[in-house]
């Protein structure tokens, strides 16, 4: 057995094997010890484990699901699965011994999330597609990309600026980078969500709730190393400053990940404060010439459509400790799969009515 399998609670003793991997890979900051140590702080249970295996040059930190099936650790707050690998490869070769070393049952193990750009998705029928996101690809000037973009987007953005400077008000972009504003930061972006429809469903962030104490403390570590950008915008009027929108970023392996956007929905519908936002903050990206690109990592919604073309298929991957059963697994999915698409009979079809 290749695989050391050790409680994810003993992670920070592990910090530099984890930030040696992390910087030999593709480095997202998404993977980067100051953001994986906040989400085992703040969401972790207690159960999860984790596993590296140094021949491979692989780590992870994977919880246990339903019997005999384990999953890579993956709070809501966590874009991508928390997979290390110093290679691109696929990873399902790796998979049947991991499972031999975790406690047992252990029959399944389902990395979520996982990024093609991170790790290559094997082909097979144990990966099954996510979701679609976009990344904006910082190359050129901002003119030519905005130029490229549609006519329609450009023309609605002029005029909600006209409308502003015909009502007095300036918009004004501000980065916060300091770690100790970003307390403050975190509690002004939990009043525009929790004045928003977040609010009613109970996901909005909160500089009291557990959503809250992560992004400050993930962010706090991030602005230690000046990889943290929050970004507010203001619309300064006759009644003074208004908060209008905010991105919470963090920075690394060549991109800026933008986490989390909320904007001041009583603004109306006239007004889209954040795509007024993401227009400057994006100009200044191009200009700056920091970073090579963009990630949003979200699932894609219409207006990212507008801002880029550059969409690719995040997937979830299974592994199995025995090869029958994941053929055994993929042939009941498949028979699910046309039972669910088959037209139904006609008694179906006469109880259904």
């Amino acid at each position: 057995m290749n695989w050391t399998v050790v409680p994810a609670r003993e992670f920070a003793q592990h910090a530099a094997r984890w930030q040696r991997l992390h910087a030999a890979g593709a480095a997202s900051p998404l993977l980067a010890f100051d953001f994986v140590q906040p989400l085992l702080d703040v969401f972790g249970t207690g159960r999860e484990l984790l596993a590296w295996h140094d021949a491979a040059d692989a780590m992870t930190i994977v919880a246990p699901g339903r019997p005999g099936v384990w999953n890579t650790f993956q709070p809501a707050q966590a874009p991508v699965g928390l997979w290390l690998q110093r290679d691109t490869r696929p990873a399902d070769g790796l998979l049947a011994d991991l499972l031999r070393t975790l406690p047992g049952p252990a029959l399944m193990l389902g990395l979520t999330q996982c990024d093609p750009m991170l790790t290559a998705r094997p082909a097979g029928p144990h990966s099954f597609d996510y979701i679609e996101t976009a990344r904006i690809t910082l190359q050129g000037s901002f003119d030519d990309y905005w130029n490229a973009r549609g006519k329609n987007l450009r023309n609605n953005l002029k005029k909600q600026r006209n409308r502003l400077r015909q009502d007095g008000i300036a918009p004004r972009l501000e980065i916060v980078r300091d770690p100790a504003l970003m307390a403050a930061a975190v509690a002004d972006y939990g009043r525009l969500e929790t004045s928003g429809w977040k609010a009613s469903e109970g996901t909005a962030v909160a500089a009291d709730n557990d959503q809250g104490r992560f992004y400050r403390a993930m962010l706090e570590a991030f602005a230690r190393r000046d990889a943290a950008s929050v970004y507010r915008y203001w619309f300064d009027g006759p009644d003074g400053p208004r908060l209008a929108a905010m991105d919470l970023c963090v920075e690394g392996g060549g991109c800026i990940v933008i986490l989390k956007t909320a904007y001041d929905e009583a603004l109306g519908p006239q007004l889209s404060p954040a795509l007024l936002m993401r227009e400057e903050a994006t100009r200044g990206l191009f200009d700056e010439g920091r970073f090579e690109r963009i990630e949003f990592y979200g699932r894609v919604m219409e207006w990212h459509t507008r801002w880029t073309d550059e969409i690719r298929t995040m997937y979830h991957l299974n592994g199995y400790r025995w090869p029958w059963l994941g053929r055994l697994h993929a042939l009941a999915a498949r028979r699910a799969s046309d039972v669910s698409a088959a037209p139904p009979t006609p008694a179906a079809a006469a109880t259904g009515s």
